[in-house]
């Protein structure tokens, strides 16, 4: 006996909502292939979330940390900051391995007196430095005496209570430093005003170069001794310390993080 018409048609429906709820319950009919497997939502989920620090590190923020005392009292051993990578534009030093190698600087910002910016140290252009620029291009800069003189004139310095430099009480000489265009910032002098570095030769600052200085002005290699800071050597300026630690706990010993971390200078912006 042939089945009837309207029972092929009642077949035929019930396959189709088969189908249907098989696609709803996300059954595939065909067979999940490596790459499907491999390709995962999961996996899809890192791999975006990995593009994006990627991304976010290369033309936005890239963290430091500070290895010596050349900034001090701004910035202590054990500091770790984030560097504003399009604050003065970019160069080939603005990226991982200096890839792509081109020279000079696309976007570039003007760099303001006092800010505290990370550069490559000149000659060798592999090292990262990071100092206070003292100097901007035509200026005329020296040190007589332990004070700063800019274009002639004498930078203001205020003495103010000593610095403790060590778990010991070791206290250095602290004053506050007025630059011409009114920025404040703490400066140390361990040695007074007799150190090497306190009487210098004038320096002019060429165009396309800034000056450079540490605020530890006796513990620093800076302008006074490496030259004028290429433009095309600025990496970033810096923004805010996202972490500090004394050096008292070793990176495996974490139950003494706690202990170790500096937690009033978490999340200080960078004067």
């Amino acid at each position: 006996m042939k089945p009837s018409k309207n029972t092929d048609e009642t077949e035929v429906g019930e396959k189709d909502d088969t189908a249907a709820l098989e696609k709803i319950a996300g059954i595939e009919s065909e067979p999940v292939t490596l790459w499907d497997w491999i390709w995962n939502d999961t996996v899809q989920t890192v791999v975006y979330a990995f593009a994006i620090a990627i991304f976010v590190r290369v033309v936005a923020f890239e963290p430091f940390n500070i290895p010596s005392g050349s900034m001090k009292p701004t910035l202590l051993v054990g500091d770790y900051l984030f560097v504003s990578k399009y604050s003065y534009g970019y160069s080939r030093y603005s990226f991982l391995f200096g890839f792509p190698p081109f020279s000079g600087r696309i976007w570039e910002s003007p760099v303001d007196r006092g800010d505290v910016a990370v550069f490559r140290k000149p000659p060798e252009n592999e090292i990262d430095y990071i100092k206070r620029i003292i100097g901007l291009p035509g200026d005329r800069i020296q040190m007589l005496e332990g004070i700063l003189y800019i274009n002639g004139e004498s930078v203001e310095r205020e003495r103010i209570e000593d610095f403790v430099v060590d778990g010991y009480g070791k206290k250095v000489t602290q004053y506050i430093e007025t630059l011409p265009n009114g920025r404040r910032h703490r400066i140390l002098e361990t040695s007074g005003d007799e150190g090497h570095l306190d009487n210098t030769e004038e320096f002019v600052v060429p165009e396309g170069h800034y000056f450079g200085m540490g605020d530890n002005r006796d513990n620093s290699s800076d302008s006074r001794v490496i030259g004028p800071i290429p433009a095309e050597n600025l990496v970033g300026r810096a923004e805010i310390l996202f972490f500090s630690t004394d050096g008292s706990a070793a990176l495996w010993e974490f139950w003494r993080w706690p202990f170790a971390t500096r937690y009033s200078r978490l999340f200080d912006g960078v004067e």
